[in-house]
């Protein structure tokens, strides 16, 4: 019972990043991010402490709630109108889906191929970084680079290709790259700190479904 309560708790957590993430996405934060910059990221903390504790294949049950959970956002974004248009593009609602997918199963993979008990931080660290930056080279490149106009003809993305400063400060380069490695570079900060609570919150989750696991044995 408890590890299907740990489960299920995983799984209501997953669904809830997504769902916050994709409202927070369309608030801004200055010129390059939005505040789902810092809420999406703690999907790869959800995935992480699921592969620890209940294994691959639950992070990967896990994964796909959290996929799905995406599309059905996604596609109530399209039907919802805003001052350009819908809230959610077609070719956006692509490039979240399939970046989430293939990172985050990316990451369930990592994770496996470093974990390491003497150094604890390794795998969650390392398959969040690697996972992370998928995630925004899929998403950026799908979503807004001119190169994949094919995937929704009718939406104008020429405002993400004009060349301005990288991050206003650097050599020219389009305007999407600039939005991509800020939200890289948030990436980075946030999967840091999460190690904190994975820590934490790795001890209390093995302690409790170990007892499960030796109560259950008697």
């Amino acid at each position: 019972m408890a590890i299907r309560t740990g489960i299920l708790v995983a799984i209501i957590a997953m669904a809830s990043v997504v769902v916050i993430s994709n409202i927070l996405v369309h608030f801004l934060i200055g010129e390059w991010l939005t505040y789902a910059a810092f809420t999406y990221p703690f999907a790869f903390l959800i995935t992480d402490l699921s592969n620890r504790v209940y294994g691959p294949r639950v992070a990967r049950l896990i994964v796909l709630v959290g996929f799905f959970t995406g599309i059905i956002g996604s596609l109530v974004g399209t039907q919802i109108i805003g001052e350009f248009g819908p809230l959610v593009t077609l070719r956006v609602a692509i490039a979240s889906g399939t970046a989430f997918l293939i990172s985050q199963l990316l990451d369930v993979r990592l994770f496996s191929l470093f974990f390491d008990l003497k150094h604890w931080w390794k795998a969650p660290l390392l398959s969040s970084l690697i996972g992370g930056l998928v995630d925004t080279l899929i998403f950026f490149s799908l979503a807004f680079d001119s190169y994949f106009s094919f995937l929704e003809v009718s939406n104008d993305v020429s405002w993400a290709n004009l060349d301005v400063p990288l991050l206003g400060l650097g050599f020219l380069a389009p305007l999407w790259i600039s939005l991509a490695l800020a939200d890289f570079i948030v990436k980075f900060g946030v999967v840091c700190v999460s190690l904190i609570p994975f820590k934490l919150l790795l001890g209390r989750l093995l302690s409790v479904t170990d007892t499960y696991k030796h109560a259950s044995s008697k």
